[in-house]
């Protein structure tokens, strides 16, 4: 029984990792697809019906091109950041409750904390072992950047934990049964989707890869496969904000076809943003962090302190 039940864990995961894997593949060619719509182009179009192949023809592109080596760079680190880097927003995958009940996290909500946070290391690793002045400073933008917005996510995703007085994801869901939580804390919802944008180095947060001053950022050494992983990377943690935005305000009907369109819409969003807004400006980019989302987050921390209090006051 016991072997049984390791194989089917370890199968569950094997799918897992597949599905996300495929799922980024055809995030890049949605995002690809609305950027050239929004700019009154096509898109990719030529490879395969409509383009669709694309994502695939890319992989294939990058995976084959010769492995480059900068001399001055720390050989090891240099190459197993981006290994790390995707390993990290893969593990991230398994607090999603599983149908199969296999692996049931009571603690998810902890461990999505402190997996996003490991994310930081692999950047400033990646950034520090190219051995390039531009890459180091692209990884020291990353790093403050991630750790500032850390902050008020993590008060955020606190404010609803003390509200529904767990750590299961699937506690969320039940306590949406009746209303999403998008309506009881509209700018919470708001002051997390920017926060996800800034988490995930998106436009207009994408300082660690400004073209002008520092030339692509902290990946700048890295090419062919390198690159593809820290690409992968990237993309799986925008899926996986996407449904955890959906656990977390949308009510996450799992066994719903809706579910999966609440994802798709809230990673729409991740492209609509980027193919709207122009950079933000780096001197008011903590400004926004430290003066605008922590006071908001924190007010809204203690406000649902209070109410679980004044409710638990009324039970006694």
């Amino acid at each position: 029984m016991y072997l049984f039940d390791s194989l089917s864990m370890i199968i569950s995961l094997i799918i897992l990792v597949i599905c996300v894997l495929v799922g980024v593949a055809f995030l890049t060619l949605l995002e690809r697809k609305v950027l050239g719509y929004i700019q009154i182009r096509k898109g990719p179009n030529k490879v395969g019906f409509m383009g669709i192949p694309q994502p695939f023809s890319d992989a294939i592109k990058l995976f084959s091109k010769e492995q480059t080596n900068p001399i001055m760079s720390n050989y090891w680190s240099y190459y197993f950041s981006p290994v790390f880097n995707l390993f990290l927003s893969l593990v991230l995958w398994i607090c999603i409750p599983f149908f199969t009940i296999l692996m049931h996290f009571s603690l998810g909500m902890l461990f999505f904390i402190c997996c996003s946070s490991l994310g930081v290391y692999t950047i400033m690793m990646a950034g520090w072992s190219s051995n390039s002045n531009y890459s180091l400073l692209g990884g020291l933008r990353c790093v403050a950047q991630t750790i500032s917005y850390e902050v008020s996510l993590a008060l955020i995703l606190l404010s609803f934990l003390v509200l529904i007085s767990g750590m299961n994801i699937f506690d969320l869901h039940y306590y949406q049964y009746y209303i999403w939580f998008f309506f009881i804390g509209m700018p919470l919802a708001m002051v997390w989707f920017v926060s996800s944008l800034a988490e995930t180095n998106r436009t207009p947060f994408d300082f660690a890869e400004g073209e002008s001053e520092l030339v692509s950022g902290f990946n700048i050494e890295y090419s062919s496969g390198g690159f593809a992983l820290i690409f992968l990377a990237e993309y799986s943690n925008i899926l996986f904000m996407s449904m955890l935005f959906c656990f977390m305000f949308m009510g996450a009907d799992l066994i719903s076809w809706l579910f999966f369109l609440k994802v798709v819409f809230i990673s729409f969003l991740f492209v609509w943003v980027r193919g709207t807004l122009p950079r933000f400006r780096y001197d008011k980019l903590m400004y926004l962090a430290w003066k605008g989302f922590l006071p908001v987050s924190l007010n809204y921390l203690f406000f649902f302190f209070g109410l679980k209090l004044f409710i638990f006051s009324f039970l006694i």
